[in-house]
């Protein structure tokens, strides 16, 4: 195929909107930013106008021009008479024009929506086009040839999955066969349709306020008069698929709850384009409306990376048909991650291929750790940071955004030890308690979540709690509160998060080697005995022979099969489900002796007979 184009496209301004002229066709387009700069054409399809792109137009115009489209039958475009005037190859052509009027002599970058993307694929797969387009960010509109083949190649396949993966692709689009009758649809828009009810019937649909959709002025026409679309394109493509192939780098995006285009369509798409990106977001269809942030970001980024900039983190992660290990271009930020359990959590998700924030009160720590990771060949940035401080929260979290990137696994494991009987431990203590274990834990996943959350990608979360979460006891007042409170409060961060892709696991360590015993405090007793207990506690863990480096892989296990709650060692497990199972005999040996009390019974000897080298 060969796009026709005009041979000298003049561009007409009125009424807010310029046009071009096209073989009796007047196309609108809106023009946003400095025209010097590299040029956006923005497209769209059913039933939407230009207005789609309300949200995402602002957050491009400040480094780009930005051109946004009426398509034919749209907004303030030209309404041709017959359905044959909106195949696929007309709304390219209309494309086309409009670039060569606003970018005569630099190629242009595409972001295409529903039925204009669709109709952009034939721009990127026609030889005589794609010179003039420079990328391509395709949301919610595949190519109509590649989803046919794709189809077609799963059948020629029929194992359970091919079937599964083509049927349900197909059942997705049965709607479109209603859509391509003559008539009927354009009747049924006309009579029970409104702008009020799209807009409701959107809002609920996508999950999201119903003044974040922007819809123009000629909404009640454009729902009907642009529905010809369907009836040009859907069965000839269905039919007769071509064989589109293109060396434009291409971008596509799609929601994981898209009523009509399923991710699964996507797979074959390195067959046919020299370089793919693929990005999943935990959305709907329209993404403009949902997600403006997100694709405005992703576009930039496709828009950096041609221009010869290193590919971001999260665009290395889109490209199909590369191999990766398992958490490769995967950003992990680390609390606590001087020593002990966030040291070697860190570590861990280091080697296998994450970059990594590692941060510490102890910012000395922090860097240590770093410094390892980038010897062994990885990527980490140290921090100090204070998790008790929410002002210090918050300025870290802006900062890891800002220089970083929006995180995709979060582990909050900072925290502190204390014992001591309740009415011996001191207010300001138990306040610190609750501060660095609880609070820091909430400080950090409002942060960070609500990242993850408006870049509809998914993510991680894990909270680090404790065995203490269901073992209540004397003496452990301060420590098993703040720890029971992590553990409720991950059940409701979980339910909460689960809608947007993102996971949260409760990590309960029981007896680990760590420092926090060595410098857990202990309230009512004398200096010279809390150094005793710390010493005794330490060395009683240290014969425990169960290191942070085992709870480190589980930890990782965990992230990686999404697992809700976490008992770490043979006796966590055990009292989780014996908490479960019998409550009451938990509490009746809880009120018989506490840690405390045990520790005290650990004989001398041992005190003796593990050295500083077993801390």
């Amino acid at each position: 195929m060969t796009l026709t184009r005009p041979e000298d496209p003049v561009a007409v301004e009125s009424r807010g909107a310029r046009f071009v002229h096209r073989d009796g066709v007047e196309i609108a387009y809106y023009s946003h930013g400095d025209p010097a700069a590299q040029t956006i054409v923005c497209v769209h399809g059913w039933p939407d106008s230009h207005a789609l792109w309300d949200r995402v137009v602002p957050l491009l115009a400040d480094r780009f021009h930005v051109v946004t489209v009426d398509n034919r039958g749209a907004g303030s475009s030209t309404n041709p008479s017959s359905y044959t005037d909106f195949k696929l190859s007309e709304m390219a052509a209309d494309y086309l024009a409009v670039a060569d009027a606003v970018s005569p002599d630099r190629p242009v970058h595409i972001l295409g929506h529903d039925w204009g993307s669709v109709a952009a694929w034939e721009l990127v797969t026609d030889a005589s086009s794609a010179a003039r387009i420079a990328s391509f960010t395709s949301v919610s509109g595949p190519s109509g040839d590649h989803v046919s083949k794709w189809v077609r190649r799963r059948l020629s396949r029929p194992t359970p999955r091919n079937l599964a993966l083509a049927l349900g692709q197909v059942a997705s689009l049965m709607y479109m066969f209603g859509f391509s009758t003559p008539v009927v649809p354009q009747t049924l828009m006309r009579l029970t349709m409104t702008e009020g009810r799209w807009r409701r019937g959107l809002a609920l649909a996508e999950g999201i306020d119903a003044d974040a959709i922007s819809l123009g002025p000629t909404f009640a026409a454009d729902i009907r008069q642009e529905l010809r679309v369907y009836r040009a394109n859907f069965l000839p493509t269905v039919l007769r698929p071509q064989e589109r192939t293109t060396d434009v780098p291409v971008q596509v995006i799609v929601g994981t709850r898209d009523p009509a285009v399923r991710q699964s369509c996507y797979e074959d798409e390195a067959r046919w384009n020299r370089r793919t990106f693929r990005r999943v977001l935990n959305a709907g269809h329209w993404l403009p409306f949902s997600h403006p942030q997100t694709l405005a970001r992703a576009a930039a980024e496709l828009i950096d990376h041609v221009d010869g900039k290193a590919p971001s983190r999260e665009l290395r992660r889109a490209e199909m048909r590369l191999h990766r290990d398992e958490f490769d271009d995967h950003l992990v930020v680390v609390s606590g991650a001087g020593s002990g359990i966030g040291r070697e959590t860190a570590l861990l998700f280091a080697a296998r291929g994450a970059e990594v924030v590692a941060s510490d009160i102890d910012l000395s720590a922090a860097k240590r750790t770093a410094k390892e990771i980038v010897k062994s060949g990885g990527t980490a940035h140290a921090y100090q940071l204070d998790v008790s401080d929410p002002a210090q929260v918050r300025v870290h979290v802006d900062a890891v955004l800002q220089a970083h990137g929006v995180p995709d696994i979060v582990v909050n494991n900072a925290g502190v030890g204390a014992a001591g009987d309740f009415l011996a431990t001191p207010e300001e203590e138990f306040n610190r308690v609750l501060s660095v274990n609880l609070l820091g834990v909430v400080n950090s996943s409002r942060g960070f979540a609500a990242a993850m959350v408006e870049r509809g990608q998914g993510g991680h979360i894990v909270n680090l709690s404790s065995m203490a979460a269901y073992s209540p006891g004397k003496g452990m007042s301060a420590y098993t509160t703040s720890k029971s409170a992590v553990f409720s409060f991950s059940d409701c961060l979980r339910a909460e998060l689960a809608e947007h892709g993102i996971g949260v696991t409760t990590v309960c360590p029981g007896i680990v080697h760590t420092n926090i015993i060595a410098t857990t405090s202990v309230s009512g007793v004398s200096p010279e005995e809390e150094r005793e207990l710390q010493q005794v506690g330490d060395r009683a863990y240290a014969l425990r022979g169960y290191g942070p480096e085992k709870v480190a892989k589980q930890i990782v296990d965990a992230v990686r099969a999404n697992r809700s709650i976490l008992p770490v060692t043979p006796e966590a497990r055990i009292q989780y489900h014996v908490n479960r199972l019998a409550p009451g005999l938990v509490r009746f040996a809880a009120s018989k002796g506490s840690m405390t009390d045990m520790i005290k019974f650990v004989p001398r000897r041992f005190r003796d007979t593990v050295g500083e080298s077993a801390r």
